[in-house]
């Protein structure tokens, strides 16, 4: 999800820097602005916060049992083998 607020600042922002002669249409700039960095960020293949948060805690959990696997595969690997006939 797209922080509006922050959206929202940028467009102020970047209308601030518009030359003094075109500050009259400000705020249909800003609103320009808005639209325009909405529609950007639109296409772009993001996720949110929490989504990324959730894979995160999913890949740690999975790194700590790949490492766990790894561990007793080495300690099984290390066990005396039986004779054999």
């Amino acid at each position: 999800m797209i922080d509006l607020a922050q959206l929202d600042e940028l467009a102020r922002r970047l209308s601030s820097l518009v030359p003094p002669g075109l500050r009259e249409s400000r705020e249909e700039l800003q609103q320009n602005f808005k639209s325009v960095l909405q529609a950007g960020l639109g296409k772009l293949d993001l996720v949110t916060r929490e989504e990324f948060d959730v894979q995160r805690a999913v890949l740690l959990r999975t790194r700590e049992k790949l490492d766990a696997l790894e561990q007793r595969l080495a300690e099984l690997a290390n066990l005396p083998q039986p004779p054999r006939h």
